[in-house]
């Protein structure tokens, strides 16, 4: 979906395939058809923005093949479908029993992670629409906290810039500008804008500073109680691009010493996400634990202040009470973002990938039933864009 904002530029609404997960093309394709058709068709547009999850053997497979490339390509115009954001964070097996911890390897220590990120770097450029020059893919944040130590900073921060390079190339060579977001998440290295500023500005001036910037997702910025005039200003006097924006929702329990909001929280821990939970308090700041069960565990997390818990929650669709989700947040964020004279990101992504780990009674029975929630949320989302005065396009 687009959008025109007032100062004439174009700002791109997509959804995340994430929700879909596929390991190899085949997949990709019957995602396109099962999936992303359908919920086009349910907001009655011609065209839908999508922010497509290519894990590493799609990747691969297209990156070798021009046939393949050019099969998605036929296929994304068939179905009425656009690209203009991939969401390279998970490597493979998203679609696992258990993701948990190993949803951050490869990380960015490691040349794998590297080689991962410049194959859809290319695959992006290629799949731009034809009016489109410009591309985002969203990535982890350098990598889990532990182990970490400065030694692989450096590494991280090296294959970073080498990608930085490899991107001006690039451009250079087919005329389409594609930039990567590092992703703050709680429990990784860089987990807010504070720490993300701290590593990027760190980069070397030229490519790097201009090619890799930060995805700012909602749901992250929320469970780590940052305030998202403070972030989204602190970004921009660093001079850090934001070069993505996932709209999402985190779980908020107002008052976790209750018993009741207990057990509705307990419903929420499930084995396949890990569901960093954080509370907030005058005396100890920002704490945390790194799942929702051990923040429920005897004696796992402060209750005297509220919590809030990375689990994506459908954004028109939030939990019963007790319990609530952040929307007010992206709400927030969404305004500093694009509500002003010029928008700080042009690239918006609803990314709502838990709607199958959702307690089984708010589970999609079906995909009828999946592809009505997420329409659901893309129209909300279109709602708010266009309260702040942006015109949806054709």
């Amino acid at each position: 979906m687009r959008f025109r904002h007032p100062d004439g530029s174009t700002v791109h609404l997509a959804y995340c395939t994430n929700v879909h997960p596929a390991e190899d093309l085949d997949g990709v394709v019957d995602q396109l058809r099962h999936h992303c058709e359908p919920v086009r068709r349910r907001l009655g547009r011609d065209r839908l923005g999508i922010g497509l999850w290519l894990a590493r053997d799609a990747a691969r497979t297209l990156t070798a093949d021009p046939a393949a490339l050019r099969r998605l390509r036929t296929e994304l115009d068939r179905r009425g479908l656009e690209v203009v954001t991939l969401n390279g964070f998970p490597y493979e097996g998203f679609g696992a029993q258990e993701v948990k911890y190993r949803v951050y390897r490869p990380d960015w220590t490691e040349t794998e992670r590297l080689t991962h990120t410049g194959h859809l770097a290319r695959l992006l450029a290629a799949l731009l629409p034809d009016d489109v020059t410009e591309g985002s893919v969203s990535t982890l944040p350098l990598a889990w906290r532990t182990p970490f130590d400065p030694a692989r900073r450096r590494a991280a921060l090296g294959h970073l810039t080498t990608l930085a390079t490899r991107l001006d190339a690039l451009q250079d060579l087919t005329g389409r500008s594609i930039r990567i977001g590092l992703e703050p998440e709680p429990g990784c290295t860089v987990e807010t804008t504070a720490q993300a500023i701290d590593a990027l500005t760190a980069l070397p001036e030229g490519p790097p500073r201009h090619r890799v910037g930060l995805c700012l997702d909602t749901c992250h910025l929320a469970t780590q109680f940052e305030d998202p005039r403070t972030a989204t200003a602190s970004l921009t006097a660093a001079g850090v691009p934001i070069v993505k924006a996932q709209l999402s929702a985190a779980l908020h329990a107002e008052e976790p010493h209750r018993p009741a909001v207990r057990t509705a929280l307990a419903a929420f821990a499930e084995p396949r996400f890990l569901h960093q939970t954080r509370t907030r308090t005058s005396a100890h700041g920002v704490r945390g634990t790194d799942d929702l069960d051990q923040a429920l565990a005897p004696g796992g997390l402060d209750t005297t202040a509220p919590w809030r818990s990375h689990f994506h929650v459908p954004l028109h669709a939030p939990p019963e009470p007790p319990l609530t989700s952040t929307l007010p947040v992206l709400t927030d964020t969404l305004a500093h973002l694009v509500g002003g004279p010029a928008p700080l990101t042009r690239h918006l992504e609803v990314e709502t990938y838990t709607w199958q780990a959702l307690p089984p009674e708010l589970r999609p029975r079906n995909r009828d039933r999946l592809a009505d929630g997420i329409a659901a949320e893309l129209a909300l989302a279109r709602d708010l864009l266009t309260d702040l005065g942006l015109k949806e396009l054709p």
